[in-house]
């Protein structure tokens, strides 16, 4: 591919829900461009853009795809992205690399979920975006209901710049409103296009389509508006003139149709999106001064500085870093400054990719999009720049994870290698996080959904050989006691020589919860000797490691060490160690012990129609709800504080509660005491595993 100028580079970012043909519409456009020999096929598992193993096999999109073609001269870097929330990394990486969102929408379903969030996703990140109404062959397909459906979710900035001719079985070809011609497929699959007058049955609707479409245009250009206003009529150039600042201003959102699957109407998108996409020429990066911390902007003729906004790790391959140039250019061979890590990565080759094939690059310009491979010091969020002007762009911001998974692995001997294939994993993914839990010494694996964490399982086994086993993570329960007592135990053995002997008076008070653990002395006239306090705290602390009830830690209590006796030749540290031991194993019997679990704070943001299943839902969680609000657009808050054995699979819970329209965050807060019915299922459970062990 040759070497194209920012003004004719072109970064569209294809979005959608899972299912509206987003992947095929991905590979028609290569196809129509002369990029791919032949249209391939998601169920056949010959896309282009869905190559991975766990792709093919799911047959849904799990990562973003680069698919670069070139049309009228342009350079056009597709990226097609995953349509189902699990993935929602891969969405937000590739808002920040494109300036253009094309969202796709089946025109038998309409607005879906998906559809909402991504159009909320480009609202955030400022990403003007074009609408492309797919399907319009398939059984109950309406463009004009889509379309309806659209304005009443989005507004009625929604503006049609194209009609479909026919529908479903009926389906023929478009109408495009700036032109005013009708096109039709000369053949399958449609790279060949006859322009005919538009039929006289659709000329009143695509004169009135039209319309709304000069209006809108109108409306971006002081000029443009007072001749409208005039009477004057518009010419196609000052139309298209209108629709290019309308995009790049976010002011309307222009609707396409057609059917990927026959590949009609992917031409004339392909036409649209040369001719009103916005060109890198114009973007603007922004982010600070690494040093002085001011504000700084990036245009494309200043000096280096570029993003990675995604990371892929491959046992063969490597490391391979997808970069969008936001200023000057990227060369091969060539060093390059990471301002986040403030160091100096040298590379080698850089290359554009359609799907897994490579082609390669020796320079990038402003507004492209390339890939690195290598680099080990630099991961996705971070910033290249010149050393002598440094940048660092502001971050992307992902989602918290919201489901959490015990993982171990299958095979002895994999222990060594599952930690490495894990930490490469989450370099991949910034939704993807690990950590060791010190109280039950599982690894714990976090990410968006059970579908995320099951993908990620699969591709640790395909890419590292490691399988693991997943697991609900047990419950960091803990154990105290209600009431005070007092206790002694003696430890004393003798068996030739010197024996052992340790005497201790322990007593035994409950603290208020989270206050942990205390130990004090209260020994009068040297009952037991000033040497032997440490050793008899310390057989304390070990025996409340493992619980009475349970084998869970003890904590919220105080130890206060009051009476004993020692042995001038057979006491020892270790004696009374043991002496200790026994004594709170004894005591906390005796001191009403219970069960106490982790109680977490939970926020969940819902469309105001769903609070009160939320709030139904968490009172039969043992929830309790510390308050509910609006917080604007629809959406509303409920906060509760759960226990934590309670919510572990809430993300799956909420996603069928609120079809996929809830989000949620938690946080630990306290423990409180389990209530007796559960904590008998608790302690027996435990029994039960201990048996199972033995």
């Amino acid at each position: 591919m040759k070497e194209y100028k920012s003004d004719k580079i072109r970064n569209v970012g294809i979005f959608a829900h899972g299912g509206a043909g987003k992947t095929s519409l991905a590979e028609a456009l290569l196809f129509s461009a002369g990029a791919v020999t032949r249209l391939g096929k998601v169920d056949d598992g010959t896309a282009t853009t869905d190559f991975e193993p766990e792709e093919i096999k799911r047959k849904v999109t799990i990562s973003t795809a680069l698919a670069p073609c070139e049309w009228r001269d342009h350079k056009i870097n597709f990226l097609d992205t995953p349509g189902y929330a699990d993935f929602v990394a891969e969405v937000k990486g590739t808002l920040r690399a494109v300036d253009a969102a094309l969202v796709v929408l089946c025109a038998a379903s309409g607005v879906e979920v998906g559809t909402e969030n991504v159009w909320k996703y480009a609202d955030e990140a400022g990403v003007p975006r074009f609408a492309f109404i797919n399907k319009i062959d398939r059984e109950n397909a309406d463009f004009a209901a889509t379309v309806a459906q659209m304005r009443e979710k989005f507004g009625n900035n929604v503006v049609p710049i194209q009609l479909p001719i026919g529908s479903q079985d009926s389906f023929k070809g478009i109408i495009d409103l700036v032109k005013m011609k009708a096109y039709t497929p000369v053949s399958a699959p449609g790279t060949q296009y006859t322009e005919a007058d538009i039929p006289a049955d659709l000329r009143d609707e695509a004169e009135e389509a039209r319309l709304a479409m000069i209006e809108a245009a109108a409306e971006t250009d002081d000029d443009l508006l007072t001749k409208y206003l005039e009477g004057e009529e518009l010419s196609d150039d000052e139309i298209r003139t209108g629709l290019v600042k309308g995009v790049a201003q976010g002011k309307f959102c222009p609707v396409l149709c057609g059917s990927a699957y026959k590949n009609i109407g992917v031409q004339q998108l392909l036409d649209a999106v040369v001719a009103y996409a916005p060109s890198p020429e114009n973007t603007v990066a922004k982010g600070h001064n690494p040093v002085s911390k001011e504000a700084v902007e990036r245009k494309t003729s200043d000096p280096f500085a570029a993003m990675v906004f995604k990371t892929t790790a491959d046992p063969f391959v490597g490391r391979l870093s997808y970069i969008r140039v936001f200023a000057g250019q990227l060369k091969a061979d060539s060093t390059l400054y990471n301002a986040v890590r403030e160091k100096s990565e040298r590379i080698g080759s850089i290359f554009t990719m359609r799907g897994k094939t490579q082609d390669a690059m020796t320079v990038a310009n402003a507004g492209d999009i390339v890939v690195v491979p290598k680099m080990s010091e630099t991961k996705t969020g971070d910033t290249l720049c010149d050393k002598d002007k440094p940048v660092i762009f502001d971050p992307i911001v992902y989602p918290k994870p919201m489901f959490t998974m015990a993982v171990e692995a299958k095979n002895k001997g994999d222990e060594d290698k599952i930690g490495n294939a894990l930490a490469r994993m989450a370099d991949e993914d910034p939704t993807f996080t690990l950590e060791k839990n010190l109280e039950t010494h599982q690894l714990l694996a976090s990410g968006i959904s059970d579908m995320h964490i099951d993908v990620i399982a699969e591709r640790m086994k395909r890419k590292f050989g490691v399988d693991v086993k997943l697991s609900d993570p047990r419950i960091p329960y803990r154990e105290t006691i209600r009431s005070s007592v007092k206790v002694e135990y003696k430890h004393k053995k003798q068996s030739g020589g010197h024996g052992q002997y340790g005497h201790v008076w322990l007593q035994l008070d409950p603290l208020p919860t989270g206050t942990g653990f205390e130990f004090t002395e209260s020994i009068f006239g040297g009952a037991v000797p000033r040497q032997y306090f440490p050793a008899v705290e310390k057989g304390v602390r070990e025996a409340m490691v493992n619980g009475i009830i349970a084998g869970y830690p003890v904590t919220d209590i105080k130890v206060t060490l009051t009476d004993g006796s020692y042995h001038e030749v057979d006491s020892s540290e270790m004696a009374f160690k043991i002496a200790a031991s026994g004594a709170i194993k004894k005591g906390a019997l005796q001191a009403k012990p219970i069960l106490l679990e982790p109680i977490y704070n939970v926020e969940v943001t819902v469309p105001e129609s769903y609070m009160g299943d939320i709030i139904g839902d968490f009172n039969s969680r043992r929830g309790r709800i510390l308050g509910m609000e609006p917080i604007g657009g629809g959406l509303g808050m409920v906060r509760a504080q759960v226990p934590l054995a309670e919510v572990f699979r809430y993300s799956i819970d909420l996603r069928s509660m609120t079809q996929g329209r809830g989000k949620f965050d938690m946080s630990f807060d306290h423990y409180e005491e389990v209530p007796a019915r559960i904590a008998e299922g608790i302690v027996a459970a435990n029994k039960k595993d201990k048996e199972d062990e033995e």
